[in-house]
């Protein structure tokens, strides 16, 4: 089946070329609002997202029924939403760790940015006007979705480049693997003290609203294991080890998500640390994948960065 023309362009690498600067920004901006939706995952808490202490989810989506910006919308919470909302705390948080992991790791960047405009938009229409809230808060949100989507955010350390042949696989699963074995470094040291927490240390501050996930001891050194299985993949491009590394992150993630409410995670941690694992994961494939040379990316407009010359990945 053919796609239509506008699909084709969602679904397709965000690389046009563009100077090294401008793609370097729109790579920064791709990450930092990557790092948003990781940081948002975390207090999105199964099984009943906070229906039964009208907390969390619950109470912020029910701002849109007491505190309405647009009546319509706030008609949808009540009457359908706040009926059914279990299932709809499992799909904003699907979406939204399907955001995180897809912003940073730059993969269809286009398709990311349009499902961060619609989720921008629903969490402005529900919070607003609530207490304490800024509105422009939202309305920058939007602005940078709307600036990813026409943006060449693909373009430098991200799965679209690998994709589109114009970065290399073997750079970014090495920075991706020394961030999870440095990050995993952190988790083994500061568990040690209590090594099976269900609820593990790790590089988070709530001032800053910024976070990388939680592991305990176990947690910790299966995410070093990774980090080091992609390290080694992209050092000795051998593809085995890459997929290695993606199988095992992503049952470390699943594994995260079945636990999540259920009972006590046996790896720590939350649903910032499952999207963590599926983020290396993606990047492990990506790694496997290897549609460029060995040695990287040949266009001699390409540096290096990933910020050359477009070319045709077939």
């Amino acid at each position: 089946m053919r796609l239509s023309a506008p699909l084709r362009w969602l679904t397709a690498p965000a690389v046009e070329p563009v100077p090294r600067l401008q793609a370097g920004a729109a790579a920064a901006l791709r990450i930092l609002v990557g790092l948003l939706w990781l940081y948002n995952v975390a207090w999105k808490r199964a099984p009943d997202f906070g229906q039964e202490a009208e907390n969390g989810l619950f109470k912020f989506t029910s701002y849109a029924v007491s505190h309405p910006v647009f009546p319509p919308y706030s008609w949808v919470v009540e009457n359908i939403v706040l009926k059914a909302f279990t299932p709809f705390g499992w799909m904003v948080l699907l979406a939204e760790t399907t955001l995180a992991v897809l912003l940073l790791t730059g993969s269809w960047v286009r398709l990311a940015a349009v499902l961060g405009l619609a989720q921008s938009v629903a969490i402005g229409l529900s919070v607003a006007f609530a207490p304490e809230e800024w509105p422009w808060s939202y309305w920058l949100m939007i602005g940078a979705h709307g600036l990813l989507l026409f943006s060449s955010a693909g373009r430098v350390l991200a799965v679209d480049g690998v994709r589109a042949g114009v970065t290399s696989a073997r750079r970014l699963g090495q920075v991706w693997g020394w961030a999870a074995v440095v990050v995993a470094a952190y988790s083994v040291v500061a568990s040690l003290d209590d090594p099976l927490a269900p609820g593990g240390p790790g590089l988070a501050s709530s001032d800053w609203s910024l976070s990388l996930g939680r592991y305990n001891l176990v947690g910790g050194v299966v995410l070093a294991l990774v980090g080091a299985l992609l390290v080694a993949a992209a050092h000795t491009r051998t593809t085995q080890l890459a997929r290695a590394a993606a199988v095992v992150a992503a049952l470390a993630g699943l594994s995260l998500h079945a636990q999540l409410g259920f009972s006590d995670p046996i790896l720590g941690g939350n649903a910032t640390s499952a999207a963590v694992y599926f983020s290396v994961a993606l990047v492990g494939l990506a790694v496997s994948w290897r549609p460029t040379p060995d040695h990287g990316p040949t266009d001699s407009a390409d540096d290096g960065t990933g910020v050359g010359a477009a070319r045709n990945p077939s």
